[in-house]
């Protein structure tokens, strides 16, 4: 028997959405931390671990960025996971009971518009299942929890208002890490590579280690920035491009971007998912 693929939050997250989607016949184990599933698949608990990166609505995951090149896992798959979430609240309860909604903190964000609108007042939960786990034990019909259908199902609540969030197109995106890398697969979709660097603390330092990108016609699809060890002045970046570091103009452009930073690690080359188109 296969082992599962670990992920952050209660049965019903959307992680565990994401796992069902790429990988429908594993199964999921919760998790009570992103660090708590990394370590499931370090100590062979898990063979995979299923991470959220970014929102389309919120942005990217607070720390996670951090964990990733500490983590010593590889980047094997992404997956973009549409993001519906729904009232839900115990059977027999109406929309005009709840008077507070409980969540995490980013899926709040994400429907304030509807909650405003009907008065509802927002509850700061762990996770977004655990939410729901919480109301389906308390027995109070004025408490809803902002989850996904899921949940829902799990826990035995009904919907009493379904896809709720701000934003119609409301995605997260989320990469599933595993113990090695995986440098054979060709995507039919292209495929993209994950790095991190820090750039030398010196005048247009960043400018030049980013120019093979463009001399060599290296599509770069995202580049944030954030500090490193609470310094001022150490800078890592995370990038993502389009490409494998085996195609001849990807590996000029690292070798370009290595010789004007430091501490370059690749943490994974993986088929670009079908979404991204």
């Amino acid at each position: 028997m296969s082992k599962p693929i670990a992920f952050q939050g209660e049965p019903g997250a959307y992680s565990h959405q994401a796992c069902r989607k790429l990988r429908p016949e594993t199964e999921a184990l919760p998790c009570r931390t992103f660090e708590d599933a990394i370590d499931a698949v370090r100590s062979g608990t898990a063979s995979l671990a299923m991470l959220p990166v970014e929102n389309s609505t919120y942005g990217r995951v607070a720390d996670i960025h951090t964990l990733l090149p500490e983590s010593g896992l590889h980047i094997v798959d992404e997956v973009f996971l549409r993001v519906h979430i729904n009232l839900l609240g115990l059977p027999g309860t109406r929309l005009e009971d709840i008077t507070h909604a409980m969540s995490h903190t980013v899926l709040l964000g994400q429907c304030k518009g509807f909650l405003a609108r009907h008065g509802i007042h927002r509850i700061t939960g762990a996770d977004t299942a655990g939410s729901a786990l919480h109301v389906s034990q308390t027995g109070d019909h004025s408490l809803g929890a902002l989850a996904s259908p899921l949940a829902g199902e799990i826990y035995g609540l009904e919907a009493l208002a379904e896809h709720i969030e701000d934003n119609s197109n409301n995605t997260t995106r989320f990469l599933l890490m595993a113990p090695e890398p995986d440098m054979s697969r060709r995507g039919g979709d292209g495929m993209i590579t994950t790095f991190v660097f820090e750039a030398r603390n010196i005048p247009a330092s960043l400018y030049k280690a980013l120019g093979g990108f463009a001399t060599n016609g290296v599509n770069m699809t995202k580049l944030e920035s954030y500090m490193v060890g609470g310094s001022f002045t150490a800078t890592r970046f995370y990038a993502d491009i389009e490409g494998h570091p085996d195609d001849p103009n990807v590996r000029l452009a690292m070798d370009e971007l290595a010789y004007f930073t430091t501490n370059v690690a690749v943490l994974g080359t993986y088929p670009a998912a079908p979404e991204r188109q």
